[in-house]
Protein backbone atom coordinates (compact mmCIF):
# COMPACT_ATOMS: atom_id res chain seq x y z
CA UNK A 1 0.00 0.00 0.00
CA UNK A 2 2.44 2.34 0.46
CA UNK A 3 4.18 2.51 -2.53
CA UNK A 4 0.56 3.86 -4.04
CA UNK A 5 0.40 6.29 -1.12
CA UNK A 6 2.02 9.25 -2.43
CA UNK A 7 -0.08 9.14 -5.79
CA UNK A 8 -3.16 8.73 -4.02
CA UNK A 9 -2.30 11.93 -1.18
CA UNK A 10 -1.89 13.72 -4.10
CA UNK A 11 -5.05 12.99 -5.95
CA UNK A 12 -7.13 13.42 -2.65
CA UNK A 13 -6.08 16.28 -1.78
CA UNK A 14 -5.52 18.71 -5.05
CA UNK A 15 -8.59 21.00 -4.25
CA UNK A 16 -7.79 21.49 -0.84
CA UNK A 17 -4.12 21.93 -1.86
CA UNK A 18 -4.78 24.36 -4.50
CA UNK A 19 -6.90 26.44 -2.42
CA UNK A 20 -3.69 26.76 0.51
CA UNK A 21 -1.16 27.86 -1.82
CA UNK A 22 -1.22 30.28 -5.17
CA UNK A 23 1.99 28.97 -6.53
CA UNK A 24 4.43 31.07 -8.17
CA UNK A 25 3.37 33.86 -10.48
CA UNK A 26 2.66 33.99 -14.21
CA UNK A 27 6.07 34.48 -15.69
CA UNK A 28 5.96 38.53 -17.34
CA UNK A 29 6.05 37.04 -20.49
CA UNK A 30 3.48 35.00 -20.55
CA UNK A 31 1.29 38.24 -20.48
CA UNK A 32 2.35 38.86 -24.45
CA UNK A 33 3.66 34.90 -25.01
CA UNK A 34 1.15 31.95 -25.37
CA UNK A 35 2.44 29.52 -22.63
CA UNK A 36 1.98 25.93 -21.72
CA UNK A 37 -0.61 25.51 -19.24
CA UNK A 38 -0.84 23.75 -16.29
CA UNK A 39 -2.89 23.15 -13.31
CA UNK A 40 -1.38 23.66 -9.40
CA UNK A 41 -1.71 20.87 -7.34
CA UNK A 42 0.42 21.90 -4.06
CA UNK A 43 2.71 24.67 -3.81
CA UNK A 44 5.31 25.71 -0.74
CA UNK A 45 8.33 28.29 -1.33
CA UNK A 46 10.96 25.55 -2.10
CA UNK A 47 8.89 24.16 -4.81
CA UNK A 48 5.19 23.72 -6.39
CA UNK A 49 3.72 20.39 -8.03
CA UNK A 50 1.85 20.58 -11.01
CA UNK A 51 -0.17 18.37 -13.39
CA UNK A 52 0.13 19.05 -17.17
CA UNK A 53 -2.59 18.52 -20.04
CA UNK A 54 -1.19 16.19 -22.80
CA UNK A 55 -0.53 18.78 -25.76
CA UNK A 56 1.79 19.24 -28.93
CA UNK A 57 5.36 20.39 -29.01
CA UNK A 58 7.68 20.52 -31.45
CA UNK A 59 10.75 18.86 -30.61
CA UNK A 60 14.92 18.56 -31.64
CA UNK A 61 16.45 15.09 -32.41
CA UNK A 62 18.03 14.32 -29.48
CA UNK A 63 21.60 16.22 -28.89
CA UNK A 64 24.53 14.38 -27.24
CA UNK A 65 26.28 17.40 -25.65
CA UNK A 66 29.28 17.54 -22.72
CA UNK A 67 27.11 20.80 -22.19
CA UNK A 68 23.54 21.80 -21.23
CA UNK A 69 24.33 26.02 -23.14
CA UNK A 70 26.14 24.18 -26.03
CA UNK A 71 22.94 21.66 -26.99
CA UNK A 72 20.10 24.79 -25.90
CA UNK A 73 22.41 27.06 -28.39
CA UNK A 74 21.71 24.26 -31.22
CA UNK A 75 18.11 22.93 -30.63
CA UNK A 76 17.13 27.06 -30.77
CA UNK A 77 18.36 27.35 -33.90
CA UNK A 78 16.73 24.24 -35.47
CA UNK A 79 13.16 25.29 -33.85
CA UNK A 80 13.34 28.93 -34.09
CA UNK A 81 13.91 28.28 -38.07
CA UNK A 82 10.96 26.06 -37.56
CA UNK A 83 8.70 28.61 -36.52
CA UNK A 84 9.91 31.03 -38.77
CA UNK A 85 8.53 29.11 -41.55
CA UNK A 86 11.57 26.25 -42.07
CA UNK A 87 8.83 23.42 -42.49
CA UNK A 88 6.91 21.47 -45.03
CA UNK A 89 4.23 24.14 -45.03
CA UNK A 90 6.35 27.29 -45.02
CA UNK A 91 3.81 28.31 -42.24
CA UNK A 92 4.96 30.96 -39.87
CA UNK A 93 4.19 30.97 -35.80
CA UNK A 94 4.45 33.13 -33.04
CA UNK A 95 7.01 32.46 -30.29
CA UNK A 96 5.65 30.47 -27.17
CA UNK A 97 7.16 29.81 -23.89
CA UNK A 98 9.04 27.55 -22.16
CA UNK A 99 11.40 26.13 -23.91
CA UNK A 100 11.59 22.96 -22.16
CA UNK A 101 14.96 20.89 -22.53
CA UNK A 102 14.37 17.34 -21.54
CA UNK A 103 17.83 16.19 -20.27
CA UNK A 104 18.82 12.54 -20.31
CA UNK A 105 21.89 11.82 -18.11
CA UNK A 106 23.81 9.14 -19.41
CA UNK A 107 25.53 8.33 -15.55
CA UNK A 108 24.60 9.96 -12.79
CA UNK A 109 25.75 13.57 -13.65
CA UNK A 110 24.47 15.86 -16.38
CA UNK A 111 27.64 16.08 -18.23
CA UNK A 112 27.65 14.27 -21.13
CA UNK A 113 24.29 13.91 -21.47
CA UNK A 114 21.24 14.17 -24.31
CA UNK A 115 18.97 17.08 -24.63
CA UNK A 116 15.83 17.31 -26.49
CA UNK A 117 14.60 21.06 -26.79
CA UNK A 118 11.37 21.34 -26.99
CA UNK A 119 8.60 24.51 -28.34
CA UNK A 120 5.05 24.64 -27.03
CA UNK A 121 2.94 24.38 -30.24
CA UNK A 122 0.62 27.44 -30.22
CA UNK A 123 -3.37 26.56 -30.13
CA UNK A 124 -3.67 27.11 -33.52
CA UNK A 125 -1.20 24.56 -34.98
CA UNK A 126 -2.29 22.18 -32.13
CA UNK A 127 -4.32 19.51 -33.77
CA UNK A 128 -2.49 19.94 -37.28
CA UNK A 129 1.35 20.95 -36.59
CA UNK A 130 3.04 21.36 -39.97
CA UNK A 131 5.52 18.88 -40.27
CA UNK A 132 9.55 19.27 -40.93
CA UNK A 133 12.44 16.65 -41.71
CA UNK A 134 14.46 19.16 -38.78
CA UNK A 135 12.13 19.17 -35.98
CA UNK A 136 9.07 16.82 -34.71
CA UNK A 137 5.94 17.59 -33.55
CA UNK A 138 5.12 15.49 -30.58
CA UNK A 139 3.25 14.97 -27.69
CA UNK A 140 3.69 15.53 -24.41
CA UNK A 141 4.43 15.15 -21.15
CA UNK A 142 5.10 11.56 -21.22
CA UNK A 143 4.34 11.80 -17.06
CA UNK A 144 1.56 13.13 -15.75
CA UNK A 145 2.92 15.25 -12.53
CA UNK A 146 6.07 17.73 -12.31
CA UNK A 147 7.56 18.74 -9.00
CA UNK A 148 9.09 22.49 -10.28
CA UNK A 149 11.52 24.48 -8.07
CA UNK A 150 12.31 28.25 -9.49
CA UNK A 151 14.80 30.58 -10.25
CA UNK A 152 16.54 33.29 -11.58
CA UNK A 153 19.47 34.47 -13.47
CA UNK A 154 21.02 32.68 -17.00
CA UNK A 155 20.55 28.98 -16.83
CA UNK A 156 23.78 27.33 -17.33
CA UNK A 157 25.09 23.62 -16.44
CA UNK A 158 26.16 24.46 -12.98
CA UNK A 159 22.95 26.40 -11.52
CA UNK A 160 20.89 23.60 -13.00
CA UNK A 161 22.63 20.87 -11.50
CA UNK A 162 22.21 22.91 -7.90
CA UNK A 163 18.85 23.64 -8.44
CA UNK A 164 17.81 19.84 -8.89
CA UNK A 165 19.69 18.97 -6.11
CA UNK A 166 17.92 21.83 -4.42
CA UNK A 167 14.69 20.28 -5.55
CA UNK A 168 15.28 16.57 -4.69
CA UNK A 169 16.04 17.50 -1.17
CA UNK A 170 13.40 20.07 -0.62
CA UNK A 171 10.95 16.85 -1.78
CA UNK A 172 12.44 14.56 0.72
CA UNK A 173 10.23 14.21 4.67
CA UNK A 174 7.26 15.32 2.61
CA UNK A 175 5.63 13.04 1.40
CA UNK A 176 7.09 13.65 -2.54
CA UNK A 177 9.98 12.00 -2.61
CA UNK A 178 9.92 11.25 -5.97
CA UNK A 179 13.14 9.33 -6.51
CA UNK A 180 11.75 6.78 -4.16
CA UNK A 181 8.52 6.61 -5.24
CA UNK A 182 5.78 5.95 -8.40
CA UNK A 183 8.28 6.05 -11.04
CA UNK A 184 10.84 3.55 -9.31
CA UNK A 185 8.03 1.37 -9.21
CA UNK A 186 7.05 1.43 -12.78
CA UNK A 187 10.46 0.98 -13.63
CA UNK A 188 10.92 4.26 -15.06
CA UNK A 189 14.40 6.75 -15.05
CA UNK A 190 13.75 9.69 -13.61
CA UNK A 191 13.03 12.82 -16.21
CA UNK A 192 14.80 15.98 -15.37
CA UNK A 193 13.94 18.55 -17.71
CA UNK A 194 14.67 22.43 -17.37
CA UNK A 195 12.81 25.34 -18.60
CA UNK A 196 12.90 28.68 -19.19
CA UNK A 197 10.76 31.89 -20.42
CA UNK A 198 13.17 34.52 -21.46
CA UNK A 199 15.16 35.29 -24.33
CA UNK A 200 19.04 35.43 -24.39
CA UNK A 201 18.87 39.34 -25.04
CA UNK A 202 16.52 39.82 -21.38
CA UNK A 203 18.51 40.41 -18.62
CA UNK A 204 16.04 41.80 -16.02
CA UNK A 205 12.83 39.41 -14.19
CA UNK A 206 14.44 36.47 -16.06
CA UNK A 207 12.41 33.19 -14.68
CA UNK A 208 13.78 29.96 -14.87
CA UNK A 209 12.96 26.04 -13.98
CA UNK A 210 13.98 23.13 -13.29
CA UNK A 211 11.49 19.79 -13.14
CA UNK A 212 11.54 16.15 -12.27
CA UNK A 213 8.84 14.18 -13.86
CA UNK A 214 6.86 11.19 -11.88
CA UNK A 215 3.30 9.65 -12.53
Amino acid sequence: MKKFGFVLLVLSATVVEQLEGKGYEKPLNCGHLECAPYTLIHSQPEFEIRSYSKATWVATPPISSPSYTYAVSIGFKILFAYIRGNNDGAVKMNMTAPVLVNIHPRTGHLQNSTYVVHFYMPQKFQRNPPLSAEAQPMELPQHKYAAVRRFGGFMDDSNISVQLSALKKSLKGTGRDISSASNQHSGRSLLYSAAGYNSPFEHENRVNEVMLWFE
